[in-house]
């Protein structure tokens, strides 16, 4: 199986002394427990063993029994681990790694945690290309271009990895992320060109993972899990000097847009305990950081049901207009209550949020946006498209009516807020019309910034071909109105003081975000 290659599975002592116990007090059901038992007329043993098994212990008498206690050696000790799976002492060899991020914000995080994660093993972080042993890409799938740009890159890696071969010593190369869950296959099997494979919810097997390849094995694990979170590790922020950092909520999605791979490659949403992020928002506090971005694939359906107190708090209905793919959510700590929590840590940082679903804000998150004043005022609202056809086959769950609704409720509440969103140009089978209906709603919103991107076509998407002509002219058209939409804005701020965080993305520029 790909998935588990190179992991070995081992039954532990726990299912060893289970089955032992279940064992001895099955033999005391029948005078000879060699002997099968058979049916006889009359009631006879079948009946004696029905009578007693109703009657005996339950499975819960098992496990108690099969426990550690106090005068039991722990587990690690009486499992016979897997050769390569012991401890791999590092001292005085340190391996070097070299990473590299594609993609979206929420692989920066996963970045920081791929990286905390091999630092507590022993590994050292280099950023020269020449001096290191492991390189290892944190990938994306969400447009063909950019897994393109990830193989380009494998190609210039496998080249250094043949040279280094017949000079110093082997390079391990590693591919992380999302374009490995869904390029598993092809990646190891066809292209032979890395040794390491692990998704995104296998960070932890990393130095595992590792050790097998220092053995001239390929290793991946691709398993998705349904409760994996990293709340036990706090990132290692790769630029420790800046002011701004990320903070991971949750993970997974489960709204299945049509478009969309997140859920195939990252898998359900869950999300993380609410005090494992205020602990690491207080350290970054600490370490001098002035403005947190609190990630997630849908940001604002964050649910914390890890305490028993969260579970009976009562559930918003969704706004009219709006629907989900799948069962309504109840109980649990919401995005709203996170957001204030946050927001106390320190009244001094800035908090943000992205990326959100137009399905998951309720009123109370305008609530706490307006009370907060260390809540930056901006609101992220994708609306991938204006026209509500489109939207019916992107499966949005909403419809360009109940989406401008949601913007002007919104501007009632935050009349000074910022708003921006993301678009695609050339959707399966988008006409004219529903193009120029796209373009009316830029213009009716005026938003402040939009994201824009041409569909990336793939085969296992459904719907009709889109023609490249159209799809050009399309996306040329969104980008040359975006500028003209936010020019008001920023003529409005012409003559205002702000407090901003400036960034030098050139030695004779200051640049900063507003708000």
């Amino acid at each position: 199986m790909l998935a588990l290659r190179g992991v070995l599975v081992r039954p532990r002592p726990l299912c060893r002394s289970v089955r032992s116990g279940f064992q001895a007090w099955l033999s005391t059901c029948s005078p000879d427990p060699g002997t099968p038992i058979k049916k006889q007329r009359g009631g006879g043993s079948l009946e004696d063993f029905r009578s007693k098994l109703l009657g005996g212990p339950p499975l819960q008498h098992f496990l108690q029994s099969a426990a550690p206690g106090q005068d039991r050696l722990p587990a690690d000790v009486l499992e016979d681990p897997a050769p390569y799976f012991g401890p791999t002492s590092l001292a005085g060899c340190p391996k070097k790694v070299y990473l590299e991020t594609y993609g979206c914000q929420m692989n920066v995080s996963d970045t920081e945690t791929a990286w905390a994660i091999l630092q507590r093993s022993g590994y050292q972080r280099t950023s020269n290309l020449a001096e290191a042993d492991v390189v290892l890409l944190v990938t994306c799938s969400i447009r063909e271009k950019a897994e393109q740009t990830v193989w380009n890159r494998l190609h210039v890696f496998k080249t250094l990895k043949t040279k280094r071969q017949r000079s110093r010593g082997s390079l391990r190369i590693g591919i992380l992320g999302c374009m490995a869950e869904r390029l598993k296959e092809k990646i190891l099997e066809e292209e032979k060109l890395v040794d390491i494979v692990a998704g995104p919810d296998a960070y932890r097997d990393l130095p595992r993972l590792l050790t097998v390849a220092e053995s001239g094995q390929q290793a991946a694990n691709v398993l998705l899990s349904l409760d994996e979170t990293y709340a036990d590790i706090l990132p290692v922020h790769l630029n420790p000097g800046t002011t701004t950092a990320f903070v991971s909520i949750m993970r997974g999605c489960d709204n299945m847009c049509s478009y969309c791979i997140v859920p195939f490659t990252r898998g359900r949403e869950r999300s993380r305990p609410l005090a494992s992020i205020l602990q690491e928002v207080q350290m970054l506090s600490d370490q001098g950081v002035k403005e947190v971005t609190l990630l997630g694939q849908n940001v604002n359906s964050y649910r914390d049901n890890s305490e028993v107190q969260f579970h009976s708090l009562a559930s918003p209905e969704l706004r009219q207009g709006f629907r989900t793919v799948y069962k309504a959510k109840k109980g649990g700590l919401r995005f709203a209550e996170l957001l204030d929590r946050v927001a106390a840590v320190d009244p001094e940082m800035r908090i943000r949020f992205t990326s959100p679903h137009p399905k998951d804000f309720p009123d109370e998150v305008f609530e706490v946006m307006r009370e907060r004043h260390n809540i930056c005022k901006q609101v992220h609202l994708p609306a991938q498209s204006g026209s509500s056809r489109v939207l019916e086959a992107m499966k949005r769950g909403y419809t360009r009516e109940s989406y401008l609704e949601l913007v002007y409720h919104l501007r009632n509440y935050l009349p000074d807020a910022t708003l921006t969103s993301d678009f695609i140009a050339g959707f399966c089978g988008e006409t004219e019309a529903d193009h120029l209906q796209t373009l009316s709603l830029l213009r009716e919103v005026s938003y402040n910034f939009a994201y824009i991107f041409a569909y990336s076509q793939r085969q296992v998407r459904p719907g009709a071909p889109t023609a490249l002509a159209h799809l050009n002219r399309a996306d040329l058209h969104l980008w040359r109105l975006c500028p003209c939409c936010s020019g008001g804005l920023n003529c409005y701020l012409f003559t205002c003081t702000l407090t901003q965080l400036p960034k030098h993305d050139k030695p004779s520029e200051v640049n900063s975000r507003i708000p």
